[in-house]
């Protein structure tokens, strides 16, 4: 940051004493937040198509800067944040689906305008001011599929971040957009999906997007895809307590979208192994869990997870039956004795239809923050406002909270 000249500033960056201005402070944090891939999912509303966004980081930590710059309370932050992540999830909803399909990264593209709107709601913008931002919004908008698994895919929450504080920065100083920016004949929606379903649009906050498909918190710090298969591998070890060498050959069936998203059949990387249907399945087989202390370089590199990857075979079946959603998995098991297993799986833990409960993501919260070494009693005091957001009088302190290193200082 000090190289950069970016050290001073109003916004804290999250897990360190450093403060910044909130737009490289939201870029930061976004980043961060979606680096392990451990992020919440709101999933696409209809089953033939995929595409989730992972709108949260990048809505959350631009409203968090401006929330910290602005004095804000803990109502507005609430507000704009929820307000952002409907208008993020929706848009991907509404948008056709050749978005996705074409290589745009929704989380990098469509969060950008939730970030805007969270950022230019906390700023006091009205109504035709929000509308500039977001017009800035579909010109800054960008992340494409191809960089999955790289370093730069892990920027995408960031760049929308932002983005989303520079556009509502720019709208409060009178810079002007047009006003069918998303929806005009050469606007985003045309650009960037060769069009869009207007009805998805027509339902914002009615209802939420966050209840309906709903918000799907991650069991594992990996790709949501992979999670079905990996919550009914984990099932069948617990049901028939079989061990990685006990496996001879995995086959696991998807639809075609889900394998052609997965791409990383043998990574390389880490990143790339987040990508990868093998490595979450071998993983499962030989280690039976797959947290943060699993997803690392030396782990991809054992003989043992390499040769347990090697009896994975991923391929998409031919026709969904009518009653498959977007993420239903087949998953085939056969032993070394000869026993055959199988497992349907329709949805994954943390889904809207396996929920986690507020005490259930409050333990994924205690786990992250003793991987990373940051304070108990600290995170103690985040999940206490978390719970009461609403009557929190100054939202700054959430950053207040965070803003440490991981010894405490």
């Amino acid at each position: 940051m000090d190289a950069l000249g970016i050290a001073d500033g109003a916004a804290s960056v999250l897990g360190t004493p450093r403060r910044t201005a909130p737009r490289f402070a939201a870029f930061l944090n976004a980043a961060a937040m979606h680096a392990d891939n451990f992020d919440d999912t709101n999933p696409q509303a209809v089953a033939e198509r995929n595409g989730g966004i992972h709108a949260t980081a990048p809505v959350l930590a631009a409203a968090l800067a401006a929330a910290e710059e602005r004095g804000a309370d803990g109502r507005a932050l609430s507000t704009a944040l929820h307000a952002g992540i409907e208008i993020a999830c929706r848009i991907n909803h509404a948008i056709d689906a050749r978005h996705y399909q074409s290589g745009f990264h929704a989380t990098g593209t469509l969060s950008t305008f939730g970030a805007a709107a969270a950022a230019a709601m906390l700023q006091g913008l009205d109504r035709d001011r929000i509308g500039h931002a977001l017009a800035f919004a579909a010109s800054a908008a960008g992340g494409v599929r191809q960089n999955f698994g790289s370093m730069i895919e892990v920027l995408h929450p960031g760049l929308a971040a932002e983005a989303g504080i520079v556009a509502a920065d720019l709208a409060a100083r009178r810079l002007a957009g047009a006003a069918d920016a998303l929806g005009g004949r050469v606007g985003y929606f045309e650009a960037a999906g060769g069009g869009f379903d207007a009805g998805w649009l027509e339902r914002l906050g009615d209802p939420w997007a966050i209840v309906d498909p709903g918000m799907w918190i991650k069991p594992f710090p990996n790709g949501a895809l992979t999670h079905p298969a990996m919550t009914g591998l984990l099932a069948l070890k617990d049901e028939r307590g079989f061990d990685g060498g006990d496996v001879a050959s995995i086959s696991v069936r998807t639809n075609r979208r889900v394998l052609e998203t997965l791409i990383h059949h043998d990574p390389k990387s880490i990143g790339e192994a987040r990508f990868s249907m093998q490595f979450a399945l071998a993983l499962i087989a030989v280690e039976g869990r797959a947290g943060l202390a699993e997803f690392t370089e030396a782990t991809l590199a054992r003989p043992d997870i390499r040769a347990a990857m090697e009896r994975v075979r991923f391929a998409a079946y031919d026709e969904p039956e009518p009653d498959y959603t977007n993420m239903t998995t087949l998953l085939d098991v056969t032993l070394t004795d000869g026993t055959g297993l199988h497992r349907r799986c329709d949805w994954a833990q943390g889904s809207t239809q396996s929920p986690m409960s507020f005490e259930d993501a409050s333990e994924k919260f205690m786990q992250c923050i003793a991987f990373v070494g940051f304070p108990p009693d600290s995170a103690d005091a985040l999940i206490e406002i978390v719970d009461t957001l609403e009557s929190l009088d100054d939202a700054g302190r959430i950053a207040s909270i965070c803003r440490r290193s991981r010894d405490g200082q």
